[in-house]
């Protein structure tokens, strides 16, 4: 059965090589596994043997194959778990996830821009402060992040809100800034901007949160909008019958 790949900026070798790598991640193939042959592998995706090469050496690159002289392909390694963003349910949760993971923070751009507001999310604050950063972990960055922040909250710690994650500040005021909170969880594909700052191709899968705070009179104090990297994203839900 041939593949079918997908039109665009991402080669065809790497699109295979992440074919054959979901096949290492769920077992199907596991540790110490040949490799099909190449004319196999050719015939199955219905790409040319350059291709396949290629792919394989992409693999091989990342330590998860190896060539064994007269032998064939091995499955030699398995790629990095780096989900580790835990999917939270409760305020305090995710203030106590920033605060544990310390990202490194890096501010693309400020300015005073309203936020798009959604029926029933809460009313607008008079001005709001936008700011659009990136998160990252030991060098690689999981996350863009888009925040709209009252700007009369900001200018309280405006040096913090810069350097800092928001959400443990917000967290940690007195007397208490949030009184309501929520956020929405949904699975879309990175476009042409975000892929950029995600190091993804194009189309590659993200998470997407959206999150809005608000203060006891229904203000809109905070709202972000966030995407991670697929490959970043751990979700875990007890399910009681």
């Amino acid at each position: 059965m041939t593949s079918k790949f997908i039109a665009g900026p991402v080669p065809r070798y790497a699109q295979l090589a992440d074919l054959m790598r979901q096949r290492i991640v769920r077992g199907i193939w596991p540790e110490g596994h040949k490799l099909p042959s190449l004319e196999d592998l050719v015939a199955e995706f219905g790409v040319a043997r350059a291709t396949v090469r290629h792919g394989i050496g992409l693999l091989a690159d990342e330590g998860l194959v190896a060539r064994r002289q007269g032998q064939g392909t091995f499955v030699t390694g398995q790629p990095r778990n780096d989900r580790w963003i835990k999917v939270v349910t409760s305020l305090a949760e995710l203030a106590k996830g920033y605060e544990d993971t310390q990202p490194s923070i890096v501010n693309i751009d400020e300015s005073s821009k309203p936020p798009s507001i959604r029926p029933h999310e809460g009313a607008p604050a008079e001005r709001y402060v936008y700011m659009r950063r990136v998160h990252s972990r030991d060098g690689r960055v999981y996350c863009v992040i888009d925040i709209y922040l009252d700007e009369d909250i900001f200018r309280k710690h405006p040096k913090r809100f810069r350097d800092e994650t928001v959400i443990p500040l917000l967290v940690s005021m007195k007397p208490p800034a949030i009184a309501q909170a929520h956020q929405i969880l949904t699975i879309g594909t990175a476009d042409m901007d975000l892929a950029r700052l995600l190091d993804i191709p194009i189309n590659a899968p993200v998470a997407e949160v959206r999150r809005v705070f608000r203060n006891k009179q229904g203000t809109i104090i905070y709202l972000a909008e966030v995407t991670y990297r697929g490959d970043a994203i751990h979700l875990k839900m007890d399910l009681v019958t």
